[in-house]
Order: C-alpha cells, then structure tokens, then sequence
C-alpha cells in the first residue's frame, strides 16, 4: 500500500508544478504585435511560362517579424485572377491574407 504521506506530498508537487508551469507561460505571451516593417527590395528573376512571382512578406513568429522570401508559384488558368498575400488593419492591429486565386 503506498504511504498516505508520499501521495500527498506527490499530489501537493504535481499543484505547484503545474502551477508554476501556467505562470510562466502567462509571463511568455507575446507582446502586442510591432508595426509591420517596410517591405523588402527583391530582385525578380526573369518571367518562367507558366508561373507567377508571388513576392516576399513579412511573417510574426509570436516573437518577431521574420522575412519570407518570394518565389514562384504554378499559374492556375481555371482562376480568374490571382491576389496577393497582403497585410490588412483588424481591430487595433493587423491580420496577414495569404495569397489565394478568385473565379
């Protein structure tokens, strides 16, 4: 039978663990979001058939801006048009649209 007294000084360890771990993670959230930086210069390489440049963008990490850069992607005739990925003003801040194809 186990000890009556090593359970519950088990149980009293697992309550402070778990409350240290909240806590801390609590003190990790990040910051609100920083202004978004200016885009980046790119050089675009030359056309290729059949694809489009979609261009690099900032990305928040949860800590910081970190710079995605642009590449090709497959052109999709049975779309209408392509858009951008952009960043648009929500609330107080700001949300990121992934590039996407419309009909």
């Amino acid at each position: 039978m186990i000890n009556r007294r090593f359970l519950l000084s088990c149980l009293a360890a697992g309550v402070v663990g778990a409350g240290a771990v909240v806590s801390s993670t609590a003190m990790a959230q990040p910051a609100p979001y920083a202004p978004i930086p200016a885009p980046r210069y790119e050089v675009v390489p030359g056309p290729r058939h059949g694809y489009l440049w979609e261009p690099g963008h900032w990305h928040w990490d949860g800590v910081q801006y970190v710079w995605i850069g642009g590449r090709y992607i497959v052109a999709r005739a049975e779309y209408r048009r392509y858009v951008p990925g952009h960043w648009r003003p929500r609330g107080p801040g700001w949300e990121w649209v992934p590039s996407h194809w419309e009909y």
